[in-house]
Formats: structure tokens, C-alpha cells, sequence
């Protein structure tokens, strides 16, 4: 588990094809990896990846088929620059929300203009994402916690203030860019719940206009 507060930027170094999937390195900059271990979690733009060598100065993990095809990770190259956050202990502050490091989809950069001394920007989720999305709510975009500020459709509005920007990767955003996107946890728990006896069903989707008006949601 994370808590989507950045910790430090890294440099996507080397992207090597092994046995069908990738194997990454990951240059780590400034964040302290004295007492990460062999097997540890880090999320690189809130991409949960496991510590498989420790060079001295980042780490290699190794990125599944299902990484790359449910995310923006197939995006990177060498030279990207990337949000890093070790997996939080027992004695971490919460200071963003829980994240888990399992990316939902993949959403797009579609506007960014200045508002005073922030940025604000609009991203599109895919639309199965859009009914997690709530106003005032939390998301977490590439790993970093935020606060969804308007939201239209599947799309919604952030304010990103000046530390934040100089803190990850969001100062590079434009519009059309790709980012990884992880709903609220309690979103989807919540949706599960709701579903009570009919969550052991096969293919429960989730809920649904008229799973709510069987229930009397009107």
C-alpha cells in the first residue's frame, strides 16, 4: 500500500524484452533506498513494480503483460522521467489517501491552463471509471494523491499547486498525454458491498440503473 505523496522523481534507464514481458530500470534520484530489500514494493507512476536487484543507485522489477496492457506504462521509454514512492510503513503518515498501487485505467491530459500561481487541468477517464469520480473525492493520477475539483462526465478538473508541479512529473503535462489513474478503494468496496447476495453471481458487474431501481433507488 502507498499513499500517493511522491517521495522523489526517477529516470526510466534501461526497458529490456525478457521471456515476453519487459524488465525496467529505474534510476531513483533522491529517494532514499537504504532500507529497501530485495522484494520490496515501489510504485513508479503509481505502477506497484517489486525490487528484483538493487544496483546501489535504483532498482530492477519486472512489468507483466497485464502491466503494460492496463496501463501507460507502454508510453515510457529511456529518459522518462517517473513519480516514485516506497510502500508506506506502519509508522508512515497518511498524508495522501490509500492507494495500492493497481492501476483502473488509463485516462488523457485534454486542457491545462494557469490559475494564478497553480495549474489547472482536465483529464478524460474511460468511462467505466467515470461513476469512481466524485467531487471533492480523491484519484490518484501516475501515483500522485489528489483532489478531483469539478467533474463533467467522464471528465474532471485538478488544481495542482506550485509544490506539487516542482515535486513530480505533472509540470511536463500537456494535453494528450496518457497517465495511470487508481479510483478511491473505498469506491470499489463500497460498489461490492452494494451488490450484497448478488456479488457471488458469475459476471456481477457491478451496479448497475437497474440493479439500484430493483432496490428502490428511484
Amino acid at each position: 500500500m502507498f499513499t500517493g505523496i511522491i517521495e522523489a522523481l526517477g529516470t526510466i534507464r534501461a526497458l529490456s524484452p525478457k521471456g515476453g514481458d519487459v524488465r525496467v530500470y529505474v534510476e531513483t534520484g533522491k529517494l532514499d533506498l537504504g532500507d529497501v530489500k530485495l522484494g520490496d514494493s515501489i510504485a513508479v507512476n503509481g505502477v506497484c513494480l517489486t525490487a528484483v536487484e538493487l544496483p546501489g543507485d535504483g532498482f530492477w522489477a519486472d512489468v507483466s503483460r497485464e502491466t503494460l496492457a492496463c496501463s501507460a506504462f507502454i508510453d515510457l521509454k529511456a529518459g522518462s522521467k517517473v513519480n516514485l514512492e516506497k510502500a508506506l510503513t506502519p509508522s508512515s503518515r497518511l498524508g495522501g489517501h490509500l492507494v495500492s498501487g493497481h492501476v483502473d485505467g488509463v485516462g488523457e491530459v485534454v486542457a491545462r491552463e494557469d490559475n494564478a500561481r497553480a495549474v489547472q487541468f482536465r483529464i478524460r477517464a474511460p468511462r467505466e471509471l467515470a461513476k469512481y469520480i466524485a467531487l471533492k473525492g480523491s484519484i490518484t493520477v501516475d501515483g500522485t494523491s489528489l483532489t478531483v475539483n469539478g467533474v463533467n462526465g467522464a471528465e474532471f478538473e485538478l488544481t495542482i499547486v506550485p509544490h506539487t508541479l516542482g515535486e513530480t512529473i505533472m509540470a511536463d503535462y500537456r494535453p494528450g498525454r496518457q497517465v495511470n489513474l487508481e479510483v478511491d478503494l473505498l469506491a470499489r468496496y463500497l460498489e461490492r458491498l452494494l451488490l450484497g447476495d448478488k456479488a457471488a453471481e458469475p459476471n456481477a458487474s457491478g451496479i448497475t440503473e437497474s440493479f439500484l431501481a430493483e432496490h428502490g433507488y428511484r
